[in-house]
């Protein structure tokens, strides 16, 4: 409580932002205990880990609380950029973390090329069900997966797979939002701590599409090459021949220079793609359910 000298015994009330900003470190801290605890009482786990901010932040803890009692498990698949497993890669070694790669070919499966929008759910059933035989092998008690708390206001069927399968989420379970596990991981100096949100690259077709290796080739050529002029977060939302270009609001006016859109779209064109547009909405995650929500179908 601060003191006011020139108004003689008169205390000030203590500074609310102060306060507020103490409870939240306390909330923060109570989740990452529990996080702790979810994890150490598991004994033992295999970590689904793609090498993103939240399964990154769970790797970590986790080999914190259980040591050489986890190992990392990443899916290798047409849908996933291979330099995203690189990343994972290169974390988990930091780490000292025992890691696997294991080869899925999900564009085989007949129901999730058709692209339904159960289409999350049938690859999650198909990924985590292989992560289920890799747990039994090596006798690892559990598997756990990143999903985090804001995950749950998403439309996300892949949810349902976890469920029926029995996966944890610890994330979920300690209340962790986003910029939660964000905070945290700077604070813990992990290098994924700002790095963009990601997904597999199905998530740019539009349901019903057809998924085609061609497509997602296009898609992952073309999301690298915007990176490659600076820009960070990014989604290029396949309709067919027509590319939707989704960056941050801050970052549409840079990419609409003349010597840049001079760039993109003879890049672009040389993909395949006829039109190229910038969505005025920005990037959002999750922009391709909102047809569904508007229709309330989910």
């Amino acid at each position: 409580m601060n003191y006011n000298k020139n108004v003689g015994a008169r205390f000030i009330e203590p500074d609310e932002k102060l306060i507020k900003k103490e409870e939240t470190k306390n909330n923060l801290q109570e989740k990452l205990n529990n996080l702790r605890k979810i994890l150490s009482e598991m004994k033992s786990a295999v970590v689904a880990y793609s090498g993103g901010v939240d399964s990154t932040f769970l790797l970590k803890i986790a080999q914190e609380e259980l040591g050489d009692k986890v190992l990392a498990v990443t899916i290798q698949s047409e849908i996933h950029p291979l330099s995203e497993i690189t990343v994972a890669q290169q974390i988990a070694q930091r780490f000292k973390v025992s890691h696997l790669i294991i080869d899925n070919e999900i564009l085989l499966n007949k129901e999730f090329i058709n692209n339904p929008k159960e289409r999350c759910y049938i690859c999650k059933k198909v990924i985590f069900s292989q992560i289920i035989e890799i747990a039994k092998e090596y006798n690892l008690n559990f598997v756990v997966e990143g999903s985090n708390y804001d995950d749950l206001k998403d439309y996300r069927p892949g949810m349902k797979a976890i469920r029926e399968l029995k996966i944890r989420s610890p994330l979920q379970e300690a209340l962790l939002t986003k910029d939660d596990i964000r905070l945290l991981s700077k604070e813990m100096d992990l290098p994924t701590w700002n790095k963009p949100s990601n997904s597999c690259m199905a998530t740019r077709i539009p349901y019903g599409d057809k998924i085609t290796l061609e497509k997602l080739k296009r898609i992952e050529q073309a999301e690298e090459f915007i990176h490659n002029l600076g820009i960070e977060q990014v989604r290029v939302r396949c309709h067919n021949n027509l590319a939707r270009i989704e960056v941050k609001e801050e970052n549409i006016r840079y990419l609409l220079k003349k010597d840049l859109r001079n760039r993109i779209i003879p890049k672009f064109k040389k993909l395949g793609f006829v039109f190229i547009t910038f969505d005025l909405q920005g990037y959002r995650t999750g922009s391709m359910n909102e047809g569904l929500i508007e229709k309330g179908k989910v």
